[in-house]
């Protein structure tokens, strides 16, 4: 191999490098100026397969690559905010996304200089890039267009000089019939699967197409095995995930892989109708036509079937994880590197899981309220029958205290809707009562195991929003994440309480330190109120909240505190009349507790409010 040769190689390799780079720069900028709405695009999908593939079709011609997509589909399958069935409507829509690629190459790299669009495309995506202001990352996506053509000028411009007689193996394997096209698949796939994109083999493919050095068979091939070798990305993308995201990077192997056989199969009469569609056109039309039709022929075959590619996904993948929620130790499974293909959009998958997290504090709460409820219907914090002597001594007093106190209920919440609060429901799978009775050794072992498990889940999303954070993100996203950890935080700060009330309770019983039923009845509305307080925040989760409702949420916090207040006041005057101090203290620091709860779901309201 001569030098010229040599230098030939490095520079068509330098343009290719150059192209993937323009990729990742147009993907990301697009990514950092549109994410919350490729996001809302996709929530937008439904049920109805026909809008999944659109959706899919929109989303990858706008990123301009299908290995985005397809992460960010696992991703997302991963974290719940979207279903197998969705996901394979969209993956069907991201391989006919892709053959936008093609188009643009054969057209636009093939019928005019090149340089006319790329320099200019540089030189005014540098120059929005520079100050800080809405369109910045817009500048950077344009910027990343301008690369993509400078890298096609590299590669048209290093091909011609390769020439036929320094590719002697490829006419060698070109005659051997349905053996050329077999070879042609594996190469195609080989050098997807070394790139990591099907769009830099497709462009290199239809360059030596160009020039005549491969024919058009071989590169019609070629372009098959392209599309099996970018199912890579999803298969990393799944590695350690849940069952859905395998299931969904299963379906893709599965429908590319499917595709390409059946293409094979059909490969000559295929080829024909391509020839007839574009009668007199060039090859590099002839490809990008090819693409298309290859594409579209498989979502149009397969899109009737997505009900039963659902089911034999299934059927391959089975679940195999606990049944029992919160069980084992909590895992946050990603690959670092993949976290550079779809920066912003990692960011939703987190919010996802902090959902998730809520929901486990919310759970946790209700066993605290099902618990209050099971001390007030026990009957064990009752006054006995006689009276001691001292009891006598305090009745009038106590009297006095129980008139103040009903007064201050009755502020609070209506006495009937308080009551009702603390009413046992039906007996919900793995309640901690037996017979209206708490058990309170294991309500307390299941309160310390789903605090651990909010332990780990906090350093589980912190070390991965950390992660992110260190990624290209827009300056939006960046300050985000500082408050998505914020809500981490406060989060387990809540489990934490949460299960320090279980401990006063437990404290309660063993120590004989039992609150009176009418004590119990007085913490109803405190406890309705934080617990409507944790359900406006778990209802806004995800999204940013408005004024009006962050003024809601001051008033929630003003009414908690008052309620506190109250219940710190009757528990004073029961103490000067008479009472068991122990207990009464015990009550002040359960009191105290749930009232933090409601500091934390303010200082979370406050996050939401600041997130942009």
């Amino acid at each position: 191999m001569t030098m010229q040769t040599i230098g030939l190689l490095f520079r068509l390799l330098g343009g290719l490098c150059l192209f993937l780079y323009g990729m990742k720069v147009l993907s990301d900028g697009v990514q950092q100026a549109a994410g919350d709405r490729l996001q809302r695009v996709l929530n937008f999908m439904t049920g109805n397969r026909f809008i999944a593939v659109f959706t899919g079709f929109c989303v990858t011609a706008l990123v301009q690559s299908s290995s985005a997509t397809t992460v960010m589909l696992v991703s997302f399958v991963n974290a719940g905010l979207l279903t197998l069935t969705q996901a394979i409507g969209v993956i069907m829509g991201a391989n006919i996304g892709t053959t936008t690629t093609a188009w643009l190459v054969s057209l636009a790299g093939y019928n005019f200089d090149i340089s006319v669009l790329a320099l200019p495309a540089v030189g005014i995506g540098f120059l929005m890039r520079l100050p800080r202001w809405k369109y910045r990352d817009w500048g950077e996506a344009l910027l990343g267009f301008g690369f993509i053509f400078i890298g096609l000028e590299f590669i048209n411009g290093a091909v011609p000089g390769i020439g036929p007689d320094s590719l002697e193996f490829i006419r060698r394997i070109s005659g051997l019939g349905f053996g050329s096209t077999l070879i042609g698949l594996g190469i195609g796939t080989a050098v997807t699967l070394l790139v990591h994109s099907s769009a830099a083999t497709i462009t290199l493919v239809i360059a030596l197409a160009h020039r005549e050095i491969i024919g058009f068979e071989i590169a019609a091939s070629m372009i098959l095995g392209a599309n099996i070798g970018t199912t890579i990305d999803a298969i990393l993308a799944a590695v350690g995930a849940k069952t859905a995201a395998k299931q969904a990077a299963l379906v893709h192997v599965l429908f590319n892989v499917a595709g390409s056989l059946i293409a094979l199969f059909f490969f000559t009469p295929l080829l024909g109708f391509v020839n007839f569609l574009t009668p007199g056109a060039d090859i590099t039309t002839s490809l990008a036509m090819f693409h298309t039709v290859f594409n579209v022929g498989c979502t149009i075959l397969f899109l009737p079937f997505t009900g039963q590619f659902a089911s034999l996904v299934a059927f391959c993948i089975r679940d195999r994880q606990n049944a029992g929620q919160y069980q084992g130790r909590y895992k946050l499974e990603w690959v670092s590197g993949l976290l550079q293909g779809t920066p912003e959009f990692n960011i939703i998958r987190v919010e996802k899981e902090i959902s998730g997290m809520a929901g486990l504090v919310s759970d946790m709460y209700a066993e605290v309220s099902r618990a209050l409820a099971a001390l007030a219907g026990t009957g064990g914090g009752e006054e006995p029958e006689a009276e001691t002597a001292d009891a006598a001594e305090t009745t009038d007093t106590s009297e006095a205290v129980d008139v103040a106190e009903m007064a201050d209920v009755a502020e609070m919440a209506d006495a009937a809707e308080a009551v009702d609060t603390f009413k046992m429901a039906e007996k919900p799978a793995g309640d901690r009562l037996n017979g209206g009775k708490l058990d309170v050794d294991e309500f307390v072992a299941v309160m310390k195991a789903r605090e651990t498990y909010t332990d780990e889940m906090r350093e589980e999303l912190s070390r991965f929003l950390i992660e992110c954070s260190r990624q290209q993100l827009s300056p939006k996203s960046e300050y985000n994440i500082s408050q998505l950890l914020r809500i981490i935080a406060d989060l387990e700060d809540m489990a934490d309480d949460c299960c320090g009330i279980s401990m006063i309770l437990e404290r309660s019983v063993k120590k004989k330190q039992r609150f009176k039923r009418k004590e119990t009845e007085a913490l109803a509305p405190y406890v309705r109120q934080v617990e409507d307080f944790l359900s406006f925040v778990r209802e806004h989760l995800g999204h940013p909240i408005s004024k009006e409702q962050i003024d809601f949420a001051e008033e929630l916090e003003i009414q908690i505190d008052k309620s506190r207040n109250k219940l710190r006041k009757l528990s004073r005057k029961r103490i000067e009349a008479g009472a068991d101090v122990k207990t009464e203290l015990l009550f002040i620091d359960l009191v105290r507790r749930i009232e933090r709860l409601g500091d934390f779901c303010y200082n979370i309201s406050e996050a939401l409010f600041h997130m942009n």
